[in-house]
């Protein structure tokens, strides 16, 4: 995927992006940031978020990382995620492209700047 490509891009895919952009961070905490920024309106299920994790990866935008070496968790160890420059550079496209559509609706509206 390109950067001037994501209007493929689904709500969970941006909002996956945006909570990795403050860093790396695991399956479960990505869920919890997800559902938090969104106020509730995202809400991945665990089988969903690996699959746009994976995609993610492919597209070159997400990579996996090592954790923190204190990190103890007992069973499987946890997966981390981070943005790639890519990711970053795509996250920053659609949420510029996402401020357009939205000033856009709120001249149509009446709402915004002439």
């Amino acid at each position: 995927m390109t950067t001037s490509d994501t209007q493929g891009m689904s709500p969970l895919d941006y909002h996956v992006l945006l909570a990795l952009a403050s860093g790396a961070l695991y399956g479960y905490a990505i869920t919890e940031a997800v559902e938090r920024e969104s106020g509730g309106a995202v809400i991945p299920r665990a089988g969903t978020l690996y699959r746009v994790l994976a995609r993610l990866v492919s597209w070159g935008l997400v990579e996996e990382r090592a954790g923190p070496a204190e990190e103890s968790h007992p069973g499987r160890p946890r997966r981390w995620y981070g943005l790639t420059a890519e990711g970053r550079q795509a996250l920053a496209d659609e949420s510029r492209r996402l401020g357009e559509v939205a000033e856009l609706a709120m001249r149509r509206l009446g709402m915004g700047r002439p």
